[in-house]
């Protein structure tokens, strides 16, 4: 079942990425990250309201939200600051690159939550893992030639930077997802980090976005932008369910997940036409047999 929800989870993943990137297009980033938090709060608001005043309505549902105290709502503020951060770094990059660039590097967070229990926890890969690591990087090496003929040169470029600090932060946040998991209710995480999310958004408009509005990128409504929300509310919601569960995996869930880089670059070919798609196209499948790799160093190692 957590397999299954960690499928619906990437697809409506993709779809989010594409109403990110339409959304951006020749648009200030800062309101649109904004208004993403704001439609996110309304969408779990009602539901911790009736939650706390009319439990009967919900407690049988999954929807409920159960009052929690100050220890569990500490743990849900750092998750907060954790996802606003990559949120940032992320609108950022993927307004200036294309699609088809910023779907293959997000695709590549299995390899770094991996690389990173390596490094940090001293665990040890066995050789699928090391497969997958190796042509993870591989890929992305060949993904940086390929953005060179469209001028993004990847060791000079600071949207290739962003992506890649979002990605970092990501991978954080997915970790840390599965502590929470284990210790606290999904809905109690999902809607209250989402309205922490949207009071700090609050902070970075008016005191980094509202005073040089006029120099700046102008803002323009999208209807898109309410879709960003709705899909990434239904794609958490289907991966916080999905962690709940007690045989979940955070490494196969993860990696499951990054498949949302085929809905994304299917988009991008055929809504954004970007260019260079034989080459990236290479690069995509040697990112998806390397999670392939991940996966079968994690039910045969």
């Amino acid at each position: 079942m957590w397999l299954l929800l960690a499928f619906c989870s990437a697809a409506l993943l993709g779809f989010y990425d594409v109403f990110k990137k339409k959304s951006l297009m020749n648009n200030a980033v800062l309101p649109v990250l904004g208004l993403n938090t704001l439609f996110s709060s309304l969408i779990f608001l009602p539901l911790i309201v009736l939650s706390h005043f009319k439990p009967e309505w919900l407690q049988n549902t999954l929807f409920f939200v159960p009052d929690a105290g100050w220890e569990v709502h500490r743990f849900i503020i750092v998750k907060s600051v954790i996802v606003l951060s990559s949120w940032i770094f992320g609108y950022f990059g993927m307004k200036h690159l294309p699609l088809t660039i910023v779907g293959p590097i997000n695709a590549t967070r299995p390899v770094m939550t991996l690389l990173g229990a390596l490094l940090i926890f001293g665990e040890r890969l066995n050789v699928y893992q090391w497969i997958g690591v190796l042509l993870a990087i591989f890929s992305f090496f060949l993904l940086s030639r390929t953005g060179k003929k469209e001028g993004v040169e990847f060791t000079k470029n600071r949207w290739i930077l962003f992506i890649v600090l979002a990605a970092v932060l990501g991978t954080t946040s997915g970790l840390y997802d599965k502590f929470l998991m284990g210790q606290f209710n999904n809905m109690v995480v999902q809607s209250w980090y989402t309205v922490y999310q949207f009071f700090m958004m609050g902070g970075v408009l008016f005191f980094l976005w509202w005073p040089k509005r006029k120099t700046t990128t102008p803002f323009h409504w999208d209807w898109c932008i309410i879709l960003i929300s709705v899909f990434l509310c239904a794609a958490d919601f289907a991966y916080f369910y999905a962690l709940s569960m007690e045989d979940s995996m955070i490494s196969i869930v993860s990696m499951v997940r990054r498949s949302s880089v085929i809905v994304s670059f299917m988009f991008g070919a055929l809504m954004f036409r970007e260019k260079n798609l034989k080459s990236k196209a290479v690069d995509l499948i040697l990112v998806l047999i390397s999670m392939i790799f991940l996966y079968l160093g994690n039910v045969l190692g």
